[in-house]
């Protein structure tokens, strides 16, 4: 978890207070709370799910390995 991953979560987190005060003006502490632990939470899960599939992507281009230096020629 480097600073950059938190930073991202943090974003998450006030990009769902900014949603939930749009939507409700009105909207009071406990309500602006929840969707800031939401966004915090969604951001991070969001964050896992690109690293795997970023890691699954680089295991298979090292299994699809070219057989450029043929000798045959």
């Amino acid at each position: 978890m480097g600073l950059l991953d938190e930073a991202g979560k943090i974003a998450g987190a006030i990009a769902a207070v900014e949603a939930a005060e749009k939507v409700d003006p009105e909207a009071g502490l406990l309500t602006k709370g929840i969707a800031a632990i939401a966004g915090f939470e969604g951001a991070g899960k969001l964050e896992s799910m690109i690293e795997k599939k970023d890691d699954g992507t680089q295991e298979a281009d090292n299994g699809q390995v070219s057989d450029d230096t043929n000798p045959q020629t």
